[in-house]
């Protein structure tokens, strides 16, 4: 089977990419392997971190934001994307190990944490077929 080849480090990418690397490595102190996947395409690259640039924008702080991906990268047994949040999680949300492994299993050790980390996993589980809800 082909695979994409990663750049194994910013020097390797293409040099329209490398910049937009350079600026990830500054705001998190590595590159993750998935974008200098995705470095190969330097356009695909600028649209990735523009929509996790607009994402960052919301009302939901980073910290939260990987709660909730750490929750559903369990439930949908992504390993990549486990270490990629638990990475994120602990570098850029600041999240402790504790805080990690509760999210993992659906909660948080902050009470209002946990009901969105729990929504979101239990979104997750039942592929977003909620039931109606309660009045």
């Amino acid at each position: 089977m082909s695979r994409i080849p990663t750049p194994a480090s910013i020097d390797a990418a293409p040099e329209a990419s490398r910049p937009l690397l350079e600026a990830v490595n500054k705001q998190i102190g590595s590159v993750p392997n998935m974008f200098r996947l995705i470095a190969n395409s330097p356009a695909a690259l600028e649209g990735y971190l523009g929509l996790n640039g607009a994402l960052a924008k919301g009302t939901l702080p980073a910290a939260a934001r990987e709660r909730i991906a750490l929750a559903v990268a369990e439930v949908n047994g992504c390993g990549y994307c486990l270490a990629e949040h638990t990475f994120m999680g602990s570098n850029l949300a600041r999240l402790d190990a504790a805080e990690i492994a509760a999210n993992r299993h659906g909660t948080s050790n902050d009470a209002k944490a946990a009901v969105a980390v729990g929504f979101a996993a239990k979104v997750a589980r039942q592929r977003s077929r909620l039931p109606p809800p309660v009045s």
